[in-house]
């Protein structure tokens, strides 16, 4: 921030919501190996 930049906290992107794309964040959530944001893409599209 110091050096006018953000730097983002998204680590992986996984879509569209479905189960297996479902199973497949929490699995990474968990797995306590994600440094930053899982987001799932496509909600409410």
């Amino acid at each position: 921030m110091e050096a006018g930049r953000l730097r983002s906290t998204l680590s992986e992107t996984l879509g569209p919501v479905n189960a297996t794309d479902l199973r497949r964040a929490h699995a990474l959530v968990e797995s306590g190996r994600v440094h930053g944001k899982v987001v799932l893409a496509g909600f409410g599209a």
